[in-house]
């Protein structure tokens, strides 16, 4: 069964070698610098992942320069924003105070993400949607909110995985509030094939008259990531730095795709 996502494919040679490069040369640095990992600085790479959901965008609606739009498919995307993440990290390590590191990782990141999500909107400005996208916000605040406190009232030790387990809970939350948004409202398939099999279930229940074929998904998500969390928590207890990161990543496969939908439906739906 194929399990990635149409459109999933390796860029040509030379765009290949230049992302092999460049990822060897910052895990290289990455190694030989190991900057302190701390939840904060871990939680500043949140722009990033929001600047590849951006790029990733432009990509698909195809307003890209021609020389540059490999970088921006899948999985080209997700290992050019880590090795500028990253590589901005390890930069701000040797440069800067410790205590400015995550504010500044951050801010290097709001502002990349901002200036792609504004060519995001100067692709179709006159007809650009958005009510619906702040509704899938707001929603997935609200819903993981509430999975957050009853997954902290029921396993107390969860709390020990946070500000990263509650990022990750919220990053799955809105992928998966964003993907019913998706297909229950404006009419948009699901890429992901092993999505689109709950999706398809979903479909084929009783419920599907009335609330759609979306909810199941999210219910999935919702469970998996708790799991998760769950688990990490005696990750986080006794090496916190590899909990972050781990969650980090868990959170963007998260988070990511939960922004894609939405700045997508801001334009296309």
């Amino acid at each position: 069964m194929v399990i990635f996502p149409d459109g999933f494919a390796l860029p040509a040679i030379p765009y290949l070698l230049t992302i092999i490069f460049a990822g060897g040369v910052v895990a290289y640095a990455a190694i030989r610098q190991r900057p302190t990992v701390t939840s904060s600085r871990v939680l500043a790479l949140a722009p990033w992942m929001a600047l590849g959901a951006a790029l990733h965008v432009q990509y698909v609606l195809n307003a890209l320069p021609p020389a540059i739009r490999p970088l921006a498919g899948t999985p080209a995307v997700y290992a050019i924003v880590t090795i500028a993440a990253i590589g901005t990290w390890v930069s701000l390590d040797l440069l800067v105070t410790s205590a400015y590191i995550a504010q500044i990782l951050a801010g290097v990141g709001v502002v990349a993400a901002l200036i792609a999500i504004a060519g995001v909107i100067a692709i179709n400005p006159t007809s650009l949607r958005v009510t619906v996208s702040i509704i899938g916000i707001g929603v997935s605040v609200i819903l993981s909110g509430g999975v957050w406190v009853m997954l902290t009232r029921i396993v107390p030790k969860t709390q020990l995985t946070a500000p990263m387990g509650t990022f990750a809970v919220f990053g799955h939350t809105l992928d998966g509030v964003s993907t019913t948004i998706g297909i229950d409202l404006l009419g948009f398939g699901e890429r992901t094939p092993l999505s689109a099999l709950i999706i398809e279930f979903a479909s084929g229940l009783p419920t599907d008259a009335i609330i759609g074929s979306g909810w199941l998904f999210v219910v999935v998500k919702l469970l998996i990531v708790s799991v998760v969390v769950w688990v990490f928590a005696d990750i986080a207890d006794t090496a916190p730095a590899q909990s972050n990161i781990l969650l980090a990543i868990i959170s963007a496969v998260g988070f990511g795709p939960g922004v894609h939908n939405l700045l997508l439906f801001s334009v296309a739906g």
